[in-house]
């Protein structure tokens, strides 16, 4: 079982930065991949990013690429979404997401556990 809390979101304007961060609790916090998600009011929940359980490897969702980064630190249990340059149309809820599997996914059903949510707000 793992439980994901996050946190750093809020109202910020267009151009400006936030970084997110997810604490989990376990002791395997290593052994899952760690994705971010998000939420627009009225759209599906989206794929954001990506990180191995390692974190050598990242992946990331094309309308984020070269703005946001994906990080984690394994001894404190903490996942981190570095957000530059942030848009308006990346207002959102924000959510963290563990992954069992042995690489990392873009697909919500790969994800056994989710936080519940941050909310980021980009006024133009």
């Amino acid at each position: 079982q793992v439980q994901l809390v996050e946190s750093g979101g809020g109202l910020v304007q267009a151009g400006g930065s936030l970084r997110l961060s997810c604490a989990a609790s376990g002791r395997t916090f290593g052994a899952y991949a760690m994705g971010w998600f998000r939420r627009a009011t009225g759209k599906e929940r989206e794929f954001v990013a990506a990180i191995t359980g390692g974190g050598g490897s990242t992946a990331y969702a094309d309308s984020v690429k070269g703005r946001f980064t994906i990080s984690r630190d394994n001894a404190k249990n903490t996942v981190y979404l570095q957000m530059n340059s942030l848009k308006p149309e990346d207002t959102a809820v924000y959510y963290c997401a563990a992954d069992p599997g042995t690489g990392y996914s873009r697909y919500v059903r790969d994800y056994d556990y989710w936080g519940q949510g941050t909310q980021v707000t980009v006024s133009s």
